[in-house]
């Protein structure tokens, strides 16, 4: 006889599309009836894409049918819970919400989050959430140390830069590790959401740790993310993990809003003189190595663009899940230092590349989001 324990052993065995976790853990088995060798197996699934639905349908047959042959499976998927606890929720006093990924560690998501959030935040009220649990960037990118007031069982903000902030790093100070299981990681999340007194804002920037596993999953199920930034850098092995994020959020419905490219290639400035004062005139040099001629203004001064990090980078992931590239930021030793002095680079105006194109990335952000 079939008991639920058998069926319950081969589910462990199945992962959720998108994920490395069992959808026994993942908690969508709702229901288990059997009846001889008749099971009805009832899943209650937070999202309404087909194409998921039907890809986690057919791994569940063939799973059962591998391992119990003689039974009749039939699968029921429960929906409704998709419009009031699926991607349908705001958080109060806040406008439009807009995460910042990228699935890999390392490519500049947090330089790239902040320094967004400071272009936004000159003609806009912003928030800056920091979901990074287990290594929280923000009070080292913005040199803040204080801990946030508690009102009401509410986290008020801490303001600086004109913005609203809030970090795990400034409730656990010091370099105390945070050695938390999953649920534990959820939780927190969750408070972050829930407990924290945001006041009026146009947008909240969500800066996201690396992976796709449980804080990701939670932000999907606990709000309606308006949109979602795409972070990689040029090279093979960070676009592999890059793309598995954005079919992650495709498959929990979250919006794609465009893809950003740091670390894209770096730019050596330099000045040609003369030991005689004689005048220079406009031209170009061709140098080993370079494909293209290097103009040289009337001042002598050209520039060399050199790509360090050779690879695919965004204009293929733009491509290929067909979302704009909003931007390619060069290799910048200022970006990089703003960061360790806690004053992020976009704070001041600036004659550079990268400033340009933090100006149009931002650009982009206000026109899909009809901020200021």
């Amino acid at each position: 006889m079939i008991s639920k324990k058998d069926i319950i052993d081969i589910l462990k065995n199945i992962q959720y599309p998108g994920y490395s976790r069992d959808i026994i853990s993942f908690g969508i088995v709702k229901d288990i009836h059997i009846d001889n060798n008749d099971v009805v197996l009832i899943l209650s699934i937070k999202t309404d894409n087909h194409e998921l639905i039907n890809e986690l349908k057919k791994n569940i047959q063939d799973k059962i049918n591998s391992n119990l042959s003689s039974v009749n499976l039939k699968i029921d998927v429960d929906l409704d819970k998709v419009e009031s606890n699926f991607q349908n929720n705001k958080i109060s006093g806040i406008n439009n919400i807009l995460a910042v990924g990228s699935a890999k560690g390392g490519v500049g998501k947090s330089t790239v989050a902040i320094n967004l959030a400071v272009e936004l935040s000159k003609t806009n009220k912003v928030g800056f959430l920091d979901l990074d649990i287990y290594g929280p960037s923000l009070p080292l990118m913005v040199d803040e140390k204080e801990t946030p007031e508690i009102v009401d069982q509410k986290l008020i903000p801490i303001e600086k830069y004109g913005m609203q902030l809030m970090s795990f790093g400034f409730l656990n100070q010091g370099d105390s590790p945070a050695i938390w299981r999953g649920p534990m990681v959820a939780k927190l999340t969750n408070q972050f959401f829930d407990n924290v007194d945001w006041k009026d804002l146009d947008i909240l920037i969500i800066d996201l740790p690396p992976g796709t596993g449980d804080i990701q999953l939670t932000l999907a199920q606990k709000l309606a993310l308006d949109g979602i930034i795409m972070v990689t850098t040029p090279q093979k092995i960070a676009l592999e993990d890059v793309r598995k994020g954005s079919e992650m959020f495709k498959k929990v419905n979250v919006p794609i809003s465009g893809i950003v490219e740091n670390m894209s290639n770096f730019f050596l400035d330099g000045v040609v003189s003369s030991e005689n004062n004689e005048k220079l005139i406009n031209g170009s040099i061709k140098l080993q190595g370079i494909d293209n001629p290097i103009d040289i203004d009337d001042q002598g001064r050209f520039r060399i663009p050199l790509n360090f990090f050779d690879g695919p980078g965004g204009v293929s992931e733009s491509e290929r899940i067909a979302v704009p590239l909003w931007g390619s930021i060069p290799l910048n030793a200022d970006l990089s230092l703003s960061i360790e002095k806690g004053e992020p680079f976009m704070l001041d105006d600036k004659d550079s590349v990268v400033y340009q194109e933090f100006v149009k990335i931002s650009s982009s952000v206000k026109r899909e989001f009809g901020l200021k």
